[in-house]
Protein backbone atom coordinates (compact mmCIF):
# COMPACT_ATOMS: atom_id res chain seq x y z
CA UNK A 1 0.00 0.00 0.00
CA UNK A 2 1.22 3.42 -0.50
CA UNK A 3 1.08 6.42 0.84
CA UNK A 4 0.24 10.58 -0.96
CA UNK A 5 2.94 12.68 -0.28
CA UNK A 6 0.36 14.82 2.06
CA UNK A 7 -0.08 12.20 4.03
CA UNK A 8 3.87 11.34 4.67
CA UNK A 9 4.13 14.79 5.15
CA UNK A 10 6.13 16.17 2.37
CA UNK A 11 5.98 19.52 0.89
CA UNK A 12 5.93 19.78 -2.98
CA UNK A 13 6.75 23.33 -2.62
CA UNK A 14 3.19 24.59 -3.11
CA UNK A 15 3.10 28.65 -1.55
CA UNK A 16 1.03 28.48 1.61
CA UNK A 17 -1.83 30.32 1.39
CA UNK A 18 -2.45 33.38 2.85
CA UNK A 19 -3.46 33.76 6.77
CA UNK A 20 -6.96 33.89 7.77
CA UNK A 21 -8.02 37.26 8.98
CA UNK A 22 -9.48 37.82 12.19
CA UNK A 23 -13.55 37.90 12.61
CA UNK A 24 -14.37 41.70 12.05
CA UNK A 25 -14.96 41.91 15.80
CA UNK A 26 -11.66 40.88 16.89
CA UNK A 27 -10.22 42.88 14.61
CA UNK A 28 -11.37 46.42 15.65
CA UNK A 29 -10.76 45.05 18.91
CA UNK A 30 -7.69 44.47 18.54
CA UNK A 31 -6.76 47.74 15.93
CA UNK A 32 -7.61 49.69 19.06
CA UNK A 33 -5.71 48.51 21.34
CA UNK A 34 -3.10 48.55 18.69
CA UNK A 35 -3.48 52.48 18.06
CA UNK A 36 -2.95 52.78 21.74
CA UNK A 37 0.55 50.64 21.91
CA UNK A 38 1.95 52.41 18.75
CA UNK A 39 1.21 56.00 20.06
CA UNK A 40 3.60 55.48 22.91
CA UNK A 41 6.65 55.39 20.32
CA UNK A 42 8.60 58.07 17.88
CA UNK A 43 8.51 54.92 15.43
CA UNK A 44 6.17 52.94 14.86
CA UNK A 45 7.74 49.69 14.06
CA UNK A 46 9.22 50.25 17.71
CA UNK A 47 5.81 48.87 18.82
CA UNK A 48 6.26 45.33 17.27
CA UNK A 49 7.20 43.78 20.31
CA UNK A 50 4.36 44.44 22.79
CA UNK A 51 2.28 44.01 19.46
CA UNK A 52 3.16 40.28 19.23
CA UNK A 53 2.61 40.17 22.95
CA UNK A 54 -1.08 41.46 21.84
CA UNK A 55 -1.76 38.92 19.79
CA UNK A 56 -0.42 36.10 21.92
CA UNK A 57 -3.09 37.21 24.30
CA UNK A 58 -5.13 36.79 22.13
CA UNK A 59 -5.07 33.12 21.06
CA UNK A 60 -2.52 32.23 23.49
CA UNK A 61 0.29 31.34 21.14
CA UNK A 62 1.55 34.04 17.64
CA UNK A 63 -0.20 32.89 14.89
CA UNK A 64 0.19 33.58 11.14
CA UNK A 65 -2.89 35.68 11.36
CA UNK A 66 -1.21 37.58 14.47
CA UNK A 67 2.02 37.94 12.33
CA UNK A 68 -0.29 39.57 9.74
CA UNK A 69 -2.17 41.75 11.90
CA UNK A 70 1.31 43.50 13.28
CA UNK A 71 2.06 43.51 9.36
CA UNK A 72 -0.34 45.26 8.47
CA UNK A 73 -1.07 47.75 11.69
CA UNK A 74 3.14 48.67 11.16
CA UNK A 75 3.64 49.20 7.76
CA UNK A 76 6.42 46.03 7.61
CA UNK A 77 6.32 42.67 5.47
CA UNK A 78 5.53 39.48 7.27
CA UNK A 79 9.11 38.39 6.48
CA UNK A 80 10.01 41.24 8.93
CA UNK A 81 7.89 40.73 11.78
CA UNK A 82 8.17 36.39 11.85
CA UNK A 83 12.39 37.39 12.05
CA UNK A 84 11.63 39.10 15.15
CA UNK A 85 8.72 36.55 16.08
CA UNK A 86 10.75 33.61 15.82
CA UNK A 87 14.03 35.26 17.56
CA UNK A 88 12.26 35.97 20.98
CA UNK A 89 11.71 32.51 22.99
CA UNK A 90 8.80 34.40 24.85
CA UNK A 91 7.06 34.34 21.93
CA UNK A 92 5.04 30.76 21.63
CA UNK A 93 4.46 29.22 17.97
CA UNK A 94 2.09 26.86 18.49
CA UNK A 95 -0.81 26.03 21.11
CA UNK A 96 0.31 26.15 24.63
CA UNK A 97 -1.10 25.82 28.22
CA UNK A 98 -2.46 27.88 30.38
CA UNK A 99 0.41 28.10 32.28
CA UNK A 100 3.69 27.66 31.58
CA UNK A 101 6.25 26.08 33.42
CA UNK A 102 9.44 27.13 32.93
CA UNK A 103 12.12 25.35 35.05
CA UNK A 104 15.99 27.24 35.05
CA UNK A 105 18.49 24.87 33.90
CA UNK A 106 21.11 27.11 33.95
CA UNK A 107 24.65 26.49 35.69
CA UNK A 108 23.84 27.53 39.89
CA UNK A 109 20.15 25.79 39.44
CA UNK A 110 21.09 23.06 37.79
CA UNK A 111 23.60 22.10 40.50
CA UNK A 112 20.98 22.97 42.75
CA UNK A 113 18.63 20.91 41.94
CA UNK A 114 17.77 22.64 38.46
CA UNK A 115 18.14 19.52 36.33
CA UNK A 116 16.42 16.86 38.96
CA UNK A 117 13.26 19.43 38.97
CA UNK A 118 13.01 19.46 35.13
CA UNK A 119 13.63 15.49 34.81
CA UNK A 120 11.19 14.72 37.81
CA UNK A 121 8.39 16.67 35.97
CA UNK A 122 8.70 15.31 32.35
CA UNK A 123 7.83 12.08 33.60
CA UNK A 124 5.40 13.33 36.15
CA UNK A 125 3.49 15.40 33.54
CA UNK A 126 4.69 12.89 30.45
CA UNK A 127 5.44 15.57 28.16
CA UNK A 128 9.29 16.66 26.76
CA UNK A 129 10.65 20.36 26.82
CA UNK A 130 8.21 22.66 25.02
CA UNK A 131 5.28 20.09 25.35
CA UNK A 132 1.44 20.38 26.85
CA UNK A 133 -0.47 18.19 29.12
CA UNK A 134 -3.47 16.86 27.69
CA UNK A 135 -5.81 18.88 29.46
CA UNK A 136 -3.88 21.90 27.75
CA UNK A 137 -3.01 23.24 31.66
CA UNK A 138 0.58 23.41 31.55
CA UNK A 139 3.23 23.56 29.09
CA UNK A 140 6.88 22.48 30.58
CA UNK A 141 9.75 23.89 29.64
CA UNK A 142 13.85 24.20 30.86
CA UNK A 143 15.08 28.11 30.44
CA UNK A 144 18.09 30.13 31.10
CA UNK A 145 18.94 32.32 33.94
CA UNK A 146 16.35 34.24 35.65
CA UNK A 147 18.97 36.60 37.52
CA UNK A 148 17.00 35.03 40.80
CA UNK A 149 20.58 32.72 41.79
CA UNK A 150 20.19 33.57 45.51
CA UNK A 151 16.76 31.85 45.19
CA UNK A 152 18.11 28.61 43.58
CA UNK A 153 17.01 26.61 41.96
CA UNK A 154 13.88 29.00 40.82
CA UNK A 155 10.59 27.67 38.82
CA UNK A 156 8.90 30.05 36.72
CA UNK A 157 5.53 29.92 36.31
CA UNK A 158 3.97 32.64 33.32
CA UNK A 159 6.92 34.16 34.64
CA UNK A 160 5.97 34.78 38.18
CA UNK A 161 8.92 33.27 40.28
CA UNK A 162 8.83 30.18 42.87
CA UNK A 163 11.96 30.12 44.95
CA UNK A 164 14.14 27.00 46.40
CA UNK A 165 12.06 24.58 44.81
CA UNK A 166 12.77 20.97 44.95
CA UNK A 167 11.26 18.24 42.94
CA UNK A 168 8.73 17.21 45.58
CA UNK A 169 7.66 21.14 45.71
CA UNK A 170 7.70 21.73 41.85
CA UNK A 171 5.28 18.87 41.33
CA UNK A 172 2.55 19.87 43.77
CA UNK A 173 2.46 23.21 42.50
CA UNK A 174 1.95 21.58 38.72
CA UNK A 175 -0.85 19.30 40.25
CA UNK A 176 -2.29 22.60 41.74
CA UNK A 177 -1.97 24.11 38.78
CA UNK A 178 -3.97 21.39 36.52
CA UNK A 179 -6.65 20.93 39.87
CA UNK A 180 -7.60 24.46 39.79
CA UNK A 181 -6.15 24.80 42.96
CA UNK A 182 -5.05 28.06 44.36
CA UNK A 183 -0.98 28.69 43.96
CA UNK A 184 0.54 32.01 45.26
CA UNK A 185 3.77 32.08 43.71
CA UNK A 186 7.05 33.01 46.38
CA UNK A 187 7.04 37.25 45.10
CA UNK A 188 5.36 38.92 42.87
CA UNK A 189 1.94 39.60 41.67
CA UNK A 190 -0.62 36.58 41.81
CA UNK A 191 -1.06 34.54 39.15
CA UNK A 192 -3.08 34.82 36.01
CA UNK A 193 -3.37 32.79 32.93
CA UNK A 194 -0.97 33.04 30.08
CA UNK A 195 -3.29 34.82 27.71
CA UNK A 196 -3.49 37.20 30.50
CA UNK A 197 -0.24 37.78 31.20
CA UNK A 198 1.01 38.26 27.55
CA UNK A 199 -1.57 41.43 27.65
CA UNK A 200 -0.09 42.50 30.73
CA UNK A 201 3.43 42.45 28.95
CA UNK A 202 2.44 44.44 25.79
CA UNK A 203 1.63 47.13 28.40
CA UNK A 204 -1.71 47.42 29.56
CA UNK A 205 -2.68 47.76 33.24
CA UNK A 206 -2.97 44.83 35.45
CA UNK A 207 -6.59 45.69 36.66
CA UNK A 208 -6.59 42.79 39.57
CA UNK A 209 -7.28 44.15 43.05
CA UNK A 210 -3.69 43.91 44.83
CA UNK A 211 -1.84 43.04 41.72
CA UNK A 212 0.04 45.98 41.51
CA UNK A 213 1.25 46.77 45.38
CA UNK A 214 2.51 42.60 45.29
CA UNK A 215 5.90 42.80 45.16
CA UNK A 216 9.55 40.89 45.46
CA UNK A 217 12.70 41.88 44.95
CA UNK A 218 16.46 40.15 44.60
CA UNK A 219 17.55 38.35 47.80
CA UNK A 220 20.38 39.62 50.69
CA UNK A 221 23.04 38.41 48.44
CA UNK A 222 22.04 39.78 44.96
CA UNK A 223 22.22 43.32 46.99
CA UNK A 224 25.65 42.75 48.88
CA UNK A 225 27.04 44.53 45.85
CA UNK A 226 24.91 47.32 46.30
CA UNK A 227 25.19 48.05 49.18
CA UNK A 228 29.02 48.09 49.25
CA UNK A 229 28.98 50.88 46.49
CA UNK A 230 26.79 53.18 48.45
CA UNK A 231 29.01 52.67 51.32
CA UNK A 232 26.82 51.35 53.88
CA UNK A 233 28.19 49.01 56.72
CA UNK A 234 27.63 45.41 56.54
CA UNK A 235 26.02 44.30 59.74
CA UNK A 236 28.46 41.93 61.92
CA UNK A 237 27.13 38.17 60.92
CA UNK A 238 28.10 35.74 63.92
CA UNK A 239 29.60 32.95 61.97
CA UNK A 240 28.67 29.41 63.72
CA UNK A 241 31.88 26.54 63.77
CA UNK A 242 31.82 24.00 61.56
CA UNK A 243 32.09 20.45 62.76
CA UNK A 244 35.42 19.77 64.09
CA UNK A 245 36.39 23.20 64.23
CA UNK A 246 37.10 25.30 67.41
CA UNK A 247 34.09 26.28 69.35
CA UNK A 248 36.03 29.49 70.95
CA UNK A 249 36.98 31.68 67.95
CA UNK A 250 35.90 35.04 67.98
CA UNK A 251 33.10 36.43 66.20
CA UNK A 252 33.58 37.95 62.45
CA UNK A 253 32.68 41.13 61.89
CA UNK A 254 33.32 42.10 58.15
CA UNK A 255 34.38 45.22 57.09
CA UNK A 256 32.15 47.53 54.26
CA UNK A 257 34.99 46.72 51.67
CA UNK A 258 35.53 43.01 52.28
CA UNK A 259 33.68 40.21 49.87
CA UNK A 260 30.95 38.07 51.92
CA UNK A 261 30.96 35.00 49.94
CA UNK A 262 29.32 31.17 51.26
CA UNK A 263 32.43 30.53 52.58
CA UNK A 264 32.21 33.20 55.40
CA UNK A 265 28.73 32.12 56.09
CA UNK A 266 26.97 29.11 54.20
CA UNK A 267 23.30 29.65 54.05
CA UNK A 268 20.05 27.16 53.74
CA UNK A 269 19.57 25.90 50.48
CA UNK A 270 16.86 23.08 48.61
CA UNK A 271 16.37 20.40 50.02
CA UNK A 272 16.38 18.85 46.54
CA UNK A 273 19.17 16.85 47.38
CA UNK A 274 19.58 16.65 51.16
CA UNK A 275 21.89 13.75 51.08
CA UNK A 276 24.78 16.36 49.39
CA UNK A 277 23.65 20.08 50.86
CA UNK A 278 25.49 22.76 49.28
CA UNK A 279 28.55 24.81 50.63
CA UNK A 280 31.87 24.01 51.70
CA UNK A 281 32.60 20.99 53.67
CA UNK A 282 36.01 22.52 55.07
CA UNK A 283 37.28 25.98 55.71
CA UNK A 284 39.54 27.07 52.41
CA UNK A 285 42.96 26.29 53.15
CA UNK A 286 42.86 23.11 54.80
Amino acid sequence: MTTSSSERGVSLGMPELPAPAYPDDVRARLETDAREIIARYPDSRSALLPLLHLVQSEEGHVTRTGMQFCADVLGLTTAEVTAVATFYTMYRRRPSGDYQVGVCTNTLCAVMGGDAIFQELQEHLGVGNGETTDDGKVTLEHIECNAACDFAPVVMVNWEFFDNQTPASAKRMVDDLRAGRPVEPTRGAPLCSFKETARILAGFPDERPGAVEATGGAGPASLVGLRLARGETAPARVVHPREGAPADRDVHEPSPSEHLSSHDAPQDTSASDPAHPAGPAAEEGE
